[in-house]
């Protein structure tokens, strides 16, 4: 197994992108922490990963508060005997779909702040325990708005960008301490507006916005990729268990790009 006996906590475990991977990371043998403020749907994740032989924990921990962010990674640190792996998913609704001429101040804010201000908190938490022990993988999440030009989605293309920009300069940081910063770029995940979750609310506003219906936006996304699809929930968790990986231990400072070619490096 790819993860024997690694320890890895997902914040925002709860939800659709972090709960497939924590799944994937249990499979391969990690012990996982889950970490969210909705106990319930962290519940649910730990549910099915005890149900498969796989072993996690549960904490509510919210991953904009930097005391409770700290606390639990001490906790996991002293019981678990090290932090190995750490991937920040976690999600807000956010504005979208509206002008610049129209957009206020705090909802073009809002994405940046939250953004930024949880990768910074969790990051920093978790790289002090693994600064300890000389090794560790940090995992972020991003999107392809980083670099498409707008309109509608100006808050969330400076987040984007700026995730991105502190995963590349937090590698170098991090680096002589043989610590790894990897951040994972998905396009739309279809399988993500099945179920309740943020992404499917703001996709449905935008698809409303442009006179179209969920499908058909979806539709439209998938023709303007290389492969003329979108990537699945298991492409994105498989991919976020190999750059956890020994496997991939040449790679860091660098963008994982998971948009099926709509954006081509």
């Amino acid at each position: 197994m790819l993860l024997n006996n690694k320890n890895a906590i997902i914040y925002g475990g709860g939800g659709v992108i972090g709960g497939a991977i924590a799944r994937a990371f249990a499979r391969e043998g990690a012990h996982v922490f889950l970490a969210g403020r909705t106990l319930d749907k962290l519940e649910a994740v730990a549910s099915d990963i005890t149900t498969a032989g796989g072993a996690a924990q549960i904490a509510q921990v919210d991953a904009l508060d930097e005391r409770s962010v700290q606390n639990h990674a001490d906790d996991v640190a002293m019981k678990a005997g090290s932090i190995d792996i750490v991937l920040n998913a976690i999600g807000i609704f956010h504005v979208q779909g509206t002008p610049i001429a129209e957009l206020t101040l705090e909802d073009y804010m809002s994405p940046i702040t939250t953004y930024t201000r949880t990768n910074f908190i969790t990051s920093k938490a978790v790289s002090r325990h693994m600064v300890n022990k000389g090794s560790g993988v940090i995992l972020t999440l991003s999107t392809p708005v980083s670099r498409m030009a707008g309109p509608g989605f100006m808050g969330h293309s400076v987040a984007c960008a700026g995730v991105e920009s502190f995963s590349r300069h937090l590698a170098g940081e991090l680096a002589p301490n043989g610590i790894r910063v990897i951040c994972l770029r998905p396009h739309m995940i279809p399988e993500a507006t099945e179920v309740s979750s943020h992404s499917r609310d703001i996709f449905q506003i935008n698809a409303e916005l442009a006179g179209i219906t969920l499908d058909q936006m979806l539709t439209g996304a998938a023709s303007s990729t290389l492969l003329k699809r979108l990537p699945t929930l298991a492409e994105v968790a498989n991919t976020a268990v190999f750059m956890a990986s020994d496997q991939a231990g040449a790679m860091t400072g660098t963008v994982a790009n998971l948009t099926c070619g709509f954006l081509v490096d």
